[in-house]
């Protein structure tokens, strides 16, 4: 499996814990809480792709975990313009970004087939 492929099925995965935060931050969202977990999903696939194809490029751990930090910040605040949760929103999705970044970095692939 490649690292931008990796990366977005991480980044889905941890999207649907980042949605279900909101059950703890901002309770009475809870009647939205599948649109929410549905929305953190697909920011998390679209994180991941980003982060993948920047882990493809280079080998840097810090390159990797600050684009991922970054990616993660700056679509969950495109998600707060206009909403009154913007730390609560931003927070855990950075979380998401960092974690990715770091696992994708780590991440080595499937060996090469021998022909």
């Amino acid at each position: 499996m490649k690292k931008p492929v990796f990366a977005m099925l991480l980044g889905g995965v941890l999207g649907v814990f980042d949605g279900l935060t909101a059950l703890i931050s901002a309770p009475q969202e809870a009647p939205n809480i599948v649109g929410i977990v549905i929305g953190s999903t697909f920011k998390g696939v679209i994180a991941g792709l980003i982060i993948g194809l920047v882990a493809q490029r280079t080998q840097s751990m810090a390159v990797g975990v600050g684009v991922g930090v970054a990616v993660g910040a700056v679509l969950a605040y495109l998600v707060t313009i206009g909403g009154p949760y913007l730390w609560e929103i931003v927070l855990p999705g950075s979380v998401v970004g960092l974690i990715v970044g770091i696992a994708t970095m780590k991440y080595q692939g499937a060996p090469a087939a021998r022909a």
